[in-house]
């Protein structure tokens, strides 16, 4: 894998430290676009917007509770992994 590393390095005139911070700025992305992207078909699901909504209608008896309870803790989950991955974007950028 060095060996690549070096090679890439050489070919994009960059260092190290930049090949692997944008790599993995370009990974952290892909990873918050696949999050972002199963956010909605849960929450489309049960036709609200929001894991707010969607434990309003449990709370009220508008959706069966199983498995809403489990989609929402999955969509809570969701979102905080995405705060997540946006501060180390944001913390991996200011290193750029």
């Amino acid at each position: 894998m060095m060996e690549i590393l070096d090679k890439i390095v050489k070919e994009e005139g960059l260092k190290k430290e930049e090949l692997i911070s944008l790599s993995l700025l370009t990974y952290l992305v892909e990873k918050k676009r696949e999050c972002m992207g199963d956010r909605p078909w849960i929450l489309k699901r049960y036709g609200v917007r929001s894991a707010k909504e969607l434990e309003e209608k449990i709370k009220e008896g508008a959706v069966e509770e199983h498995p809403a309870w489990e989609d929402l803790i999955a969509v809570e989950n969701l979102e905080l992994r995405i705060k997540e991955i946006e501060d180390d974007i944001r913390n991996l950028q200011r290193t750029l």
